[in-house]
This record gives C-alpha cells, sequence and structure tokens, in this order.
C-alpha cells in the first residue's frame, strides 16, 4: 500500500517575506490523515486555510490562498517541497501573511523537512491519474496534461531578453530528482522591474541573497546554480501550484510560458474535467471505488 505521510516531529524557522519584507516565523507540524496541507495564522487566533485551488486568491508574482478576509501568500516554494518529499498532511503555522522567502528556492524547506522526519500514516494515499489529454491556452501561454504511468513536467520558457529567449526542459519528478535538480533552482525577476514591483508594495524583502537579478547583460548575481536555473524554477511553481489539486497527480504536464495564474487556472480545470482522471491507490491499479475517499473541508 503506498501510504498517506505527515512529517515526524515540529520543526520551525524564521525568515522575511520576499513581497512584504516582514520578519516571520514558520512552523511545520505533523497533520493526521486525511487532512490535507494547512495553513495557519497563529496571529489570527488559528485561523485555517486549506492548500486547495478553491482557496486562490490573487495570482500576481506569488500564488495566495484566501478565507474569511485572510490571506498567506508566496506558498508555492514551500507546497513544492512538501508533495514532492511526499508529505500529503501536515499544519503551517504562519505569524504574518507571507511565507518566508528563505533563500528563493525550495531547497531549504527540503533540508526542514528532512530535519523533522517523515512518519508513515494508516490511510492509503490517493493518487490523481489522467486518462485522458486535459488543455488550457492564454493566448501565447499554454498549458496540458497528458496520461502517463509517473509524474513528468515538459517546461518551456521564452523571454524578450538575450538570456532567456528560450530555455526548455523534461523531467520526471520524483523525491530525489526534485531535491537534487529543482528544489535548489531561485526565482528570479529583471533588474527594471524592481523598482515598478517595489512602488507597487511587492519584491520589498528581495535582495541578492534570495532571488536572481537579471539585468540587460547577465545576471547580477555572483553566479548560476544551473545552467537553465529559470525553466527549473518555473518547473518548481508549478509543482507547488498543482499541489492545489489535493491529490499527487500522475501524468505529463506540457507548459509553454506558463506562470502562477495559468498553474492555478489549470488546477481549478483538472477538478472540473473528472471524467479526465481516476483516483487510484497505486499508480498502476484499479480506481477507488466511488464514495470511499474522504474529502478534507476547504
Amino acid at each position: 500500500m503506498n501510504a498517506q505521510r505527515t512529517l515526524r516531529r515540529q520543526i520551525s524557522c524564521a525568515g522575511i517575506g520576499l513581497h512584504s519584507g516582514k520578519k516571520v516565523t514558520l512552523s511545520l507540524r505533523p497533520g493526521p490523515p486525511n487532512s490535507g496541507i494547512r495553513f495557519r495564522r497563529t496571529d489570527l487566533g488559528g485561523l485555517e486555510i486549506p492548500a486547495h485551488v478553491s482557496r486562490v486568491g490573487a495570482v500576481a508574482y506569488a500564488t495566495q490562498l484566501a478565507r474569511d478576509g485572510a490571506t498567506v501568500e508566496t506558498v508555492e516554494h514551500l507546497l513544492a517541497a512538501l508533495v514532492s518529499a511526499r508529505v500529503d498532511n501536515a499544519v503551517i503555522e504562519l505569524n504574518t501573511p507571507e511565507v518566508p522567502i528563505m533563500d528563493g528556492s525550495s531547497a531549504p524547506f527540503i533540508y526542514l523537512i528532512q530535519e523533522a522526519g517523515i512518519r508513515t500514516l494508516s490511510e492509503p494515499r490517493r493518487f490523481l491519474k489522467v486518462v485522458r489529454p486535459i488543455t488550457r491556452s492564454f493566448g501565447d501561454k499554454q498549458i496540458a496534461l497528458y496520461p502517463a504511468d509517473q509524474l513528468k513536467v515538459s517546461y518551456t520558457i521564452a523571454f524578450d531578453h538575450p538570456l532567456l529567449r528560450h530555455q526548455a526542459r523534461t523531467m520526471t519528478i520524483t523525491e530525489h530528482s526534485f531535491a537534487e535538480e529543482i528544489a535548489p533552482a531561485r526565482t528570479f525577476t529583471f533588474l527594471k522591474e524592481v523598482e515598478m514591483l517595489r512602488q507597487h508594495g511587492l519584491a520589498l524583502g528581495g535582495s541578492l541573497d534570495n532571488a536572481v537579478v537579471i539585468g540587460d547583460t547577465g545576471v547580477l548575481n555572483s553566479s548560476l546554480r544551473f545552467d537553465d536555473e529559470f525553466v527549473r524554477h518555473k518547473m518548481l511553481d508549478l509543482i507547488g501550484d498543482l499541489a492545489l489539486v489535493g491529490h499527487p497527480v500522475v501524468g505529463h504536464f506540457v507548459v509553454h510560458r506558463g506562470g502562477h495564474a495559468l498553474h492555478t487556472g489549470f488546477a481549478s480545470q483538472i477538478l472540473a474535467e473528472p471524467d479526465a482522471w481516476q483516483l487510484v491507490e497505486d499508480p498502476g491499479g484499479a480506481p477507488v471505488p466511488a464514495g470511499a475517499v474522504p474529502v478534507p473541508v476547504h
């Protein structure tokens, strides 16, 4: 049986919000079976916001979740780390609205998860296995999901900049491949956009310590972690945003010029087309009988 998993113990860290620039304390706690991943605002009396696409709010430059007027923001890097480490149930406590940016990647969160350890639960994991293609496009941006026996991502980016006119990568995503080849890829921005972002109250906590900044002729950072770090980070964002589907997806994502709006809109579309997928307890197994899957309250 592919059993659900959670963290073995609580672990905490501190940092700043990329967009707010505010200090934040974050704690990861174990969660019970079938509870999913939930954010808890300790500064708002413990109000909880499920990590589910039904709670998506704003998606400009980061993914935000909202409930009853409260928000949690920049959730994608942490969610990517949790789902790629096969953590199905967890409580994420925050004392401000924004998840700390750390170094701009998922690697620090992978480290926290490894330090906390993993505990196997008694309930089976349910995978969302794609049985027919699902597609979505918006102008020159496209995303599709095709049947496959494992999670695979093909991603292409194209920007009007000599460094980023075209980058493409295809990978099978496993716990190991994500930790080694995707998690360290940092978020990036263009120098010419930084002042505009700050005028709109964004990127107030950004620096060369937590983002790759691209100037007219090259990056301002001392080095890149990968030659194609930019497209790898886009794959990271996709994995984090698609965690909002609520089940690990078995299929092949193909994305061209994606972003948070396209990713999260596609997560909603997947759930809106139930004839395109089946819930299975094993990626190669039979569908779970109707009514057999506990559904967390969103």
